[in-house]
């Protein structure tokens, strides 16, 4: 297919956690709210005069420092955070707001903040207790911690304005981009999708980690591009796949996927788009803070969500992508010493296969996973057990 216009352009932002349209928000006077997880809403960190960046540590070498401060035994992602946190990376933020979701997460938010590694005068680091069921006494408790531990320390130290008009205006903005992903995401429905996952994963992690209103027009662009865009003419994979799992900050993950005969046609994974780049709908009857965060809890597919109706829940949800993606494969992974996900991995590999019938290939990967020989192996092995498949079910149709 031709290159998209813009994916250049795309690529280079994800190189560097305080990116140039990061650089350029900040010059007009706006604040680098960071975060660390899904379950602090987004919207609640683009108010008027800030921008929310997810914290990822793109182009991660060594781990020795993040690894001497938190163990070997621990996730390699938070290692690499800390480690880049350590190196100065994060210096441009202007306050951290983190769950009190993951542990080790929140050891490697701790390190930077105990160690003064963001020096802004007036940076600070707020942790909220985020909810581990669904229920209505869950989302009660979850709206007074945002309310807590993140809306009023913005508006005590930096003057924010957290009313509901301010509120609404950042979920219409984060609405108009999760319309433009989802439209350019749907071309991965096709037969033979005009548009790689990718492609797909590099747009939809830039909308993590920049500025949103910066990136609308060149998603514009891009979606218009993709209207009249031809794919190959013949199918250059052997198999489409849906990725389920832990985080996937680095794109180049799915590249390798791609490279190693599957077309990763869906995204449930940390920093992708199913779910949490569908639209918020508001109504006139509650409060804004309210209706963000149930949307969030509704959202929310995180084993760290552990009632029943949650797993059951996150189980349908797979099968249902897997179907309106045309899926043929499931691959669950998750980066090393992962908790949650490790168990959920663990289980879904039997439950997805056994009772739902999906080929599942399980992967327990290194955070930097690019480069690795034996899972570029484990991929094509698995895309090459699925073209089995297809071949037996076409025989068995003409049987």
């Amino acid at each position: 297919m031709k290159d998209l216009k813009h994916l250049y352009y795309f690529e280079k932002l994800l190189e560097d956690a305080n990116n140039e349209l990061v650089r350029e928000a900040q010059k007009e006077g706006k604040l680098a709210l960071g975060s660390v997880c899904f379950q602090i809403p987004e919207p609640l960190l683009n108010l008027p005069g800030c921008f929310s960046v997810r914290l990822r540590a793109p182009r991660t070498g060594s781990i020795e420092m993040g690894t001497y401060y938190m163990s070997s035994m621990l996730c390699e992602g938070c290692r690499a955070i800390l480690e880049r946190a350590i190196e100065g990376g994060y210096q441009f933020l202007d306050a951290i707001l983190a769950p009190d979701a993951c542990a080790q997460m929140n050891r490697c938010v701790e390190n930077i903040e105990r160690q003064n590694l963001c020096t802004k005068e007036k940076f600070f680091v707020e942790y909220a207790d985020v909810p581990m069921k669904s229920d209505d006494t869950a989302l009660r408790h979850y709206v007074k911690q945002m309310k807590e531990h993140l809306l009023q320390p913005l508006k005590n130290v930096y003057g924010i304005d957290i009313s509901d008009d301010a509120l609404r205006k950042a979920v219409e903005e984060q609405n108009e981009i999760s319309r433009l992903i989802t439209e350019i995401g749907d071309y991965r429905k096709l037969d033979n999708p005009t548009i790689t996952g990718y492609e797909f994963a590099v747009l939809c992690l830039a909308t993590f980690v920049c500025p949103k209103d910066k990136l609308v027009e060149k998603l514009r662009e891009t979606r218009e591009e993709l209207k009249t865009r031809l794919p190959d003419e013949r199918a250059t994979y052997g198999a489409r796949v849906a990725v389920v799992g832990s985080e996937i900050d680095d794109p180049y993950l799915i590249q390798m996927i791609e490279e190693a005969g599957a077309l990763v046609v869906a995204d449930r994974f940390c920093f992708g788009s199913l779910p949490g780049r569908q639209e918020i709908v508001l109504n006139d009857e509650e409060d804004v803070l309210t209706q963000i965060c149930r949307t969030y809890i509704q959202w929310g597919k995180c084993p760290r969500f552990m009632d029943t109706v949650k797993i059951i829940e996150r189980q349908e949800y797979v099968d249902q992508i897997a179907k309106e993606y045309k899926a043929q494969g499931l691959i669950y992974q998750q980066i090393k010493f992962c908790d949650y996900w490790g168990y959920e991995r663990a289980s879904a590999f039997h439950i997805m296969r056994e009772e739902y019938g999906y080929p599942v290939l399980s992967i327990d990967r290194p955070y930097v996973a690019k480069s690795s020989g034996q899972l570029r192996t484990r991929v094509q092995a698995f895309v090459e057990s699925l073209q089995v498949k297809q071949l037996e079910k076409q025989k068995k149709g003409e049987a």
